[in-house]
Order: C-alpha cells, then sequence, then structure tokens
C-alpha cells in the first residue's frame, strides 16, 4: 500500500479516546507506573490525531 492511499488519524473519537485517559487516571489513583504512562502517551498521541482528523472534517 502506497503513502498516499493510507488514511491518516484515529480509528476511534477524540471523545473516546478521552474517555480512556480519564478511566486510566482513576484506575491508576492519580499517579501512574511506568506502563500506564507508556499507555497514556500512546492514548495522548491517538487523541491529538483524532483531534486533528475531526478538526479537518469540520472544516
Amino acid at each position: 500500500m502506497s503513502p498516499d492511499s493510507m488514511i491518516p488519524g484515529s480509528v476511534r473519537s477524540a471523545a473516546e479516546l478521552n474517555d480512556e485517559i480519564r478511566a486510566l487516571w482513576r484506575r491508576a489513583g492519580g499517579s501512574l507506573s511506568a506502563q500506564e504512562r507508556v499507555e497514556y502517551e500512546l492514548l495522548v498521541v491517538e487523541w491529538a490525531s483524532a483531534i486533528r482528523g475531526e478538526v479537518i472534517e469540520a472544516a
């Protein structure tokens, strides 16, 4: 598959990812372990991508 045919962005919505981020913080009790921090960082990157996709689609 060529890079031009790939669709950028997240499959999940920004709202869904935001809910997952909040749930992660609740489960962690406000202090993330090293593994949870990795999960958090991946979720934030995916969330940022979803936000950019939603802004582009709404424009």
